[in-house]
């Protein structure tokens, strides 16, 4: 096992380094290895975890008395414990200063709220045309009941007496120290004696929070809105919320892309012979209670499965400038039952058109 290393050399300072300096090496040495800029890497987890204990005992004048004459022995049961749960408190202020804009990173670093990321289903005629709707979601807010404190009512938290305060505890095998959460107060530095029956206590609970969207014509399935600044609060602001669009099915028409296909039935007489017909519409209709609906000219001949494009009828594009089509499949009625006077009609059509085609031939 590797011995642990000297805490002057993790913060890249000299023994007689000033505290200001080993305040400015701290900065630099926690924000290179801080957890947020190192997703999923756990030797910077690591090297973080090694530089905050560093900082912990240089940045405190008794504790880095004992480290200098003794070394990491000195330190064993947690020396010099005085003034532990400020200097905790002190290196969250530091952390505050790093990820707000501090220390010339003008603000790209800036610790807020986590997002948040609900779903919400729109009609195909909302999505066309935008609607607004109010979403609500989930968030945490401070428990009413314990005031935020997690503990029952009549009582307080109490310091923990198995860490002192200071969420932590450490143990020496040999020449090297290890430290890791409490494991009476889970590293909080309090223990609850009595938990708060409604926060179970955490000292938070989620409470419904309502938020008007808009949602822009021409929206389709699978694509996210976002709205700033109403996702999980956080020291410097809240997060966005993220609003994942689906869309219903509609009976009468098909999606694709900024084009609507429908399908028309129609006899056989009116495709044989022309004829005017109506189609459904995506339009809002005029009146309510009505069905909106446009016209459509067939013209004499036309076969099952012929495709007509009416342009300026589709859904509207999210860049405004103009709509996608409406395609209408041409589909012929084929009657399952016949009168006798229909099928005798037929038989005379039949007859007739047999020569026409035979000549054709």
């Amino acid at each position: 096992m590797s011995e642990k290393r000297c805490y002057y050399e993790v913060l890249g300072v000299a023994r007689e380094s000033a505290t200001d300096d080993i305040r400015k090496a701290y900065k630099r040495e926690a924000l290179k290895h801080h957890p947020d800029r190192n997703p999923g890497d756990a030797s910077a987890e690591e090297k973080f975890k090694t530089v905050t204990e560093a900082y912990s005992v240089l940045s405190n004048d008794e504790k880095r008395g004992i480290y200098d004459r003794f070394g990491h022995e000195g330190l064993e049961g947690g020396g010099g414990g005085d003034g532990v749960g400020d200097m905790f408190s002190h290196m969250q202020d530091l952390f505050t200063e790093m990820f707000s804009g501090g220390f010339g990173f003008g603000g790209r670093q800036q610790r807020r709220g986590g997002d948040l990321r609900v779903q919400q289903r729109l009609t195909l005629a909302e999505a066309c045309f935008g609607c607004k709707r109010e979403v609500t979601v989930q968030t945490p807010a401070r428990c009413d009941d314990c005031e935020g404190n997690g503990a029952a009512k009549g009582t307080k938290p109490e310091a923990c007496t198995a860490c002192r305060g200071t969420g932590q505890v450490s143990n020496a095998r040999g020449f090297v120290m290890f430290t890791a959460p409490c494991a009476r107060c889970g590293g909080r530095g309090v223990f609850i004696r009595a938990q708060c029956k409604t926060c179970h206590g955490e000292g938070v609970v989620a409470k419904p929070k309502t938020v008007t969207v808009s949602f822009p014509a021409g929206i389709d399935a699978g694509q996210r809105l976002r709205v700033p600044a109403h996702g999980l609060p956080g020291p410097n602001g809240a997060g966005d919320l993220y609003v994942e669009i689906d869309v219903e099915e509609d009976p009468r028409f098909e999606r694709d892309g900024v084009d609507l296909v429908t399908k028309v039935q129609v006899p056989f007489s009116d495709a044989a012979l022309g004829a005017e017909v109506q189609v459904p519409s995506i339009d809002p209709p005029k009146e309510e209670g009505q069905v909106s609906t446009v016209k459509l000219e067939v013209p004499a001949g036309t076969q099952p499965g012929h495709v007509f494009t009416l342009r300026g009828k589709g859904v509207p594009r999210l860049d405004g400038r103009g709509r996608g089509s409406l395609l209408v499949v041409l589909q012929v009625d084929v009657p399952t039952k016949l009168s006798s006077k229909a099928k005798e009609l037929l038989r005379e059509l039949a007859a007739e058109l047999a020569p026409k085609k035979a000549a054709a031939e």
